[in-house]
């Protein structure tokens, strides 16, 4: 299968406002930066002179941020905690467009935060001084947290015709709730589309997988380094997963789609020469949910997934794109 310009702004265009239930572990990523012009008394570090302050979702709030920028209607299901990292994440998903009702407030873990602090001085460009993390302090997650978010999933579910889970191993994504959201799928008849940093195993009959290469070498127990050694790690991924395909993203490699029926596809990655940051999975797999959602074939959703991907790799820190992006993209491609 191979697509040219013309074939793949129509695909861009098939891609309608249809609802996505994103589900995963929810964070917040801030970013202050400032600017240094003396080092502190106190200790051999600089002082750094705020001058702003950003607030960013992250993790899943990310993915369900590129459904929204996309064009689609994202609902998030997931948890934050009773703290002002909370309200502001909230607050920031909101004003993007972002369904927050099925989100659950725990009081017992705080939300999720990654603070990254930025400085530069007058001859000097801006960089990364130091990240704080703020991460869960009670795992596993409360049976009562994990019922309420069953019990979401089973309100979400009713006005979305597909699932993506996004899990950072920050206890959302627990083994009951990786059993229940296989029940909806196939009680519901909808895809469920998985986007891990866990074991990939865990998850069974998924519609696709999209581990990276590094996830996808944890899993089958072996490195990537030629033709031969992707197709045995491809197949190996179907059967541990029994999913219906395995999408692997290789960075400036390209990505390789590998089908339950046989099927292998591998695309060139569209940029391989402006890459500023490789995070770039919450974009493919919201692309791919999103194109699945219009009933778009698994390889069409991979063409889509890797021109989005493309655009996003080229910003530092967490980021997004659009369809009129995305068009201009290929047409100076």
């Amino acid at each position: 299968m191979k697509l040219d310009k013309n074939s793949i702004i129509l695909l861009i265009d098939k891609l309608k406002p249809s609802n996505v239930l994103v589900l995963g572990d929810l964070i917040l990523d801030e970013f202050i930066f400032g600017y240094v012009n003396r080092l502190s008394r106190e200790a051999p570090i600089p002082i750094i002179i705020k001058k702003t302050h950003e607030y960013v979702p992250g993790g899943a709030a990310n993915a369900a941020n590129n459904i929204t920028s996309l064009g689609g209607k994202a609902f998030s299901i997931g948890v934050v905690g009773n703290d002002i990292s909370g309200v502001n994440l909230l607050n920031t998903l909101k004003n993007n467009g972002i369904n927050t009702d099925f989100v659950i407030i725990d009081s017992s873990n705080p939300t999720t935060t990654k603070t990254r602090i930025s400085a530069s001085s007058r001859q000097s460009v801006k960089q990364q001084v130091a990240r704080l993390d703020t991460l869960p302090s009670n795992l596993p997650l409360s049976k009562d947290i994990e019922n309420k978010i069953i019990d979401n999933l089973n309100k979400a579910v009713n006005v979305c015709n597909t699932i993506l889970i996004s899990d950072y191993k920050y206890g959302v994504i627990s083994d009951k709730i990786i059993e229940y959201c296989n029940f909806l799928s196939e009680k519901n008849n909808i895809n469920l589309i998985v986007d891990s940093q866990d074991n990939l195993s865990k998850f069974q009959k998924a519609k696709i997988i999209t581990p990276n290469q590094p996830e996808a070498e944890d899993v089958v127990g072996f490195e990537i380094k030629d033709k031969e050694s992707l197709y045995k790690a491809g197949k190996k991924l179907l059967e541990i997963t029994n999913s219906e395909a395995i999408l692997i993203t290789r960075g400036s490699e390209g990505m390789a789609l590998f089908e339950s029926n046989g099927d292998i596809t591998e695309i060139p990655a569209f940029n391989k020469k402006e890459v500023f940051d490789v995070t770039a999975g919450d974009t493919v797999v919201s692309t791919i949910s999103l194109a699945l959602a219009n009933n778009l074939s698994l390889k069409e959703s991979m063409y889509l997934a890797n021109l989005a991907a493309s655009i996003v790799v080229k910003r530092f820190g967490t980021s997004t794109t659009n369809l009129n992006e995305m068009k201009e993209e290929l047409l100076n491609w």
